[in-house]
């Protein structure tokens, strides 16, 4: 059984997707562990973002990141990490195909809805930021 950070971000919040994300998780089977509401302050979102502290849009993630409500989740199964990432389609909305959470709700690479760890080694240190 393998574990994964997923966070509705703040656009997906905002447009009343959290339950589309849920849905689409559990219809593929994985589980549900932990999930709380909150809002971002700039030191988590430092944290969260930490590998991209040097680069020139890391101000602009954090703004973004702290500019409303998120909902945080842990979900479980087999692959969980990249069944998740496929879930979500690319990075980029231009990118994404339909029927992939980036292909049908996302806007612009700033605004995706969601996030989802990249492997179970960051997926363990995303779960530790939002849920210990």
């Amino acid at each position: 059984m393998e574990h994964t950070f997923v966070m509705v971000k703040p656009d997906g919040v905002r447009r009343g997707l959290v339950g589309e994300v849920i849905g689409r998780l559990e219809r593929k089977g994985l589980i549900l562990e932990r999930m709380r509401l909150l809002t971002i302050d700039a030191d988590l979102a430092g944290r969260h973002y930490g590998e991209h502290r040097a680069k020139p849009f890391f101000g602009e993630l954090v703004a973004f990141i702290t500019s409303g409500p998120v909902v945080a989740m842990e979900w479980s199964g087999p692959k969980a990490v990249a069944i998740v990432r496929t879930l979500m389609g690319p990075t980029n909305p231009a990118d994404a195909p339909p029927g992939t959470l980036r292909g049908d709700f996302g806007t612009i690479i700033t605004e995706n809805i969601v996030h989802g760890s990249d492997s179970p080694e960051s997926a363990a240190r995303e779960l530790g930021l939002f849920f210990d």
